[in-house]
């Protein structure tokens, strides 16, 4: 049976941006290829629910190499997307700035594959938050078809 949708976002226009790069590079240390948000579509008002997106490009560095003639987008960056959007959300929600690490992964599992010219929208839910440490559970979805989940535990530093 496949899993449920972390929330329900068929209302929310996925083409209106709510926080865009410059707005995400306020908050997030990423920048360059490891920058892993283009842009963030919504977010709650207490940013304990976030939808975020990643446009995968033909000219990213990994493309020539992960796999040659078939490429396809590393798991670990499609995970490292939804801990930036966790991040993202945690650092807004204490309202400072501080750096956020993550402790740890749970429950992660590939169901598709992300390739160069996608959409990578990514869901991320908080399902606890304390000073010093948050879980988040995330998805990422391509076409409506769900393609990682997992979750993500971090701490403020």
């Amino acid at each position: 049976m496949a899993p449920k949708l972390l929330f329900n976002f068929s209302q929310i226009d996925l083409q209106h941006v709510q926080y865009d790069v410059a707005a995400i590079e306020a908050v997030n240390p990423h920048r360059g290829a490891m920058r892993m948000l283009d842009g963030i579509i919504w977010s709650n008002a207490d940013f304990t629910k976030g939808l975020a997106f990643k446009d995968v490009g033909q000219d990213e560095f990994w493309v020539p190499g992960h796999i040659p003639g078939r490429p396809v987008l590393p798991g670990v960056f499609m995970i490292e997307a939804a801990a930036q959007l966790a991040s993202f959300s945690t650092i807004k929600k204490l309202g400072s700035r501080k750096f956020i690490g993550f402790v740890g992964l749970d429950a992660v599992k590939f169901r598709g594959q992300v390739v160069p010219g996608d959409r990578l929208h990514v869901l991320v839910r908080q399902l606890d938050f304390r000073p010093r440490r948050f879980i988040c559970d995330a998805q990422g979805i391509v076409d409506g078809n769900l393609v990682f989940e997992g979750r993500v535990t971090g701490m403020p530093i």
